[in-house]
């Protein structure tokens, strides 16, 4: 039992670190430019896709992760360029029926291009198989790749933002545009920036996730609703609070799947196991209205 519970500590910590990814993206765009981006889980889903047509292609592993970023990177920027920057100055509501009609675009040009069967993106050789941990646990490798991987994507990004240039540049953006505008900060450039990195973020995370499930159309709805629970969680904003509010859902999802149903059985009995089930499925909300009772604004709302 012990085994097993801390290889689904492993595992919610892997789901947090990938959360993390999309989120951070996320939570860039809606605090620096204040928009409001369904169509992030979109990118996200062009990223594994395009992962998995070049690895098809090239059979190379690495060049479909290299694709993924860069098909996620470009495509952001030709959506900001020609349709998102018309949004900026608009009210939500006209942001998210925007970027809902994109969902529906992409999802369909999707379809037409690789149609309606899913594709698969495989390991190679090199990080297939498991590993054994102290105490004699057995992981799978690449699971704890990918914990590396999301480890050293949320340092970078807390380098980037608190440490460079151009991370100054961004948080200045969120908090007074208009100044650093006339500081010569050209903000089209700026806002171009950050919506191919949150774009690329999420293409990354795509093409990584995209190894352990299908490739199919409609693949990025789920994680972006878990995305906006992390960056309701975390604070708008803050890339710490995405980080923070990131492992708290990977970990509480994982970890309420795998206890609650079997705790209900213990308690109320045999039937009562449907019933923790569905308690589980909804603990991440739970734990959402607990934190904003507490924290309207999320952990770290505001800070980055």
């Amino acid at each position: 039992m012990s085994i097993l519970f801390i290889e689904q500590l492993l595992n919610g910590l892997q789901l947090g670190v990938m959360l993390f990814l999309m989120a951070a993206g996320l939570t860039l765009v809606f605090g620096v430019m204040g928009l409001i981006n369904l169509a992030h889980g979109s990118l996200y889903m062009i990223g594994a896709f395009a992962a998995a047509f070049t690895a098809e292609l090239t059979g190379s592993f690495l060049l479909a992760i290299l694709a993924s970023i860069v098909a996620a990177a470009v495509v952001g920027m030709i959506m900001e360029v020609l349709i998102i920057r018309r949004l900026y100055n608009k009210d939500h509501l006209s942001q998210v029926l925007a970027t809902f009609a994109l969902i529906l675009i992409f999802s369909e040009g999707t379809r037409m291009i690789f149609g309606s069967f899913p594709l698969y993106l495989s390991l190679p050789d090199y990080l297939s198989g498991s590993v054994i941990l102290p105490g004699g646990i057995q992981y799978a490798f690449y699971r704890l790749v990918l914990i590396g991987v999301g480890l050293v994507v949320a340092l970078g990004l807390y380098l980037l933002i608190n440490r460079t240039r151009l991370g100054l540049q961004i948080q200045a953006g969120e908090s007074d545009r208009e100044m650093i505008a006339a500081l010569g900060v050209n903000i089209s450039t700026l806002y171009t920036i950050v919506f191919a990195l949150g774009a690329a973020l999420a293409g990354f995370s795509g093409a990584l996730v995209g190894v352990l499930q299908s490739v199919q159309v409609g693949m990025g709805e789920p994680v972006l609703i878990l995305a906006f629970v992390v960056i309701v969680i975390g604070g708008i904003g803050s890339i710490k609070g995405a980080f923070i509010g990131a492992i708290l859902v990977g970990m509480t999802d994982t970890m309420g799947s795998f206890l609650i149903p079997d705790m209900f059985v213990y308690v109320f009995g045999a039937g009562a196991k449907f019933a923790g089930t569905i308690i589980a499925s909804m603990l991440i909300y739970i734990l959402m209205a607990i934190i904003l009772l507490f924290k309207p604004s999320g952990l770290y709302g505001g800070k980055s």
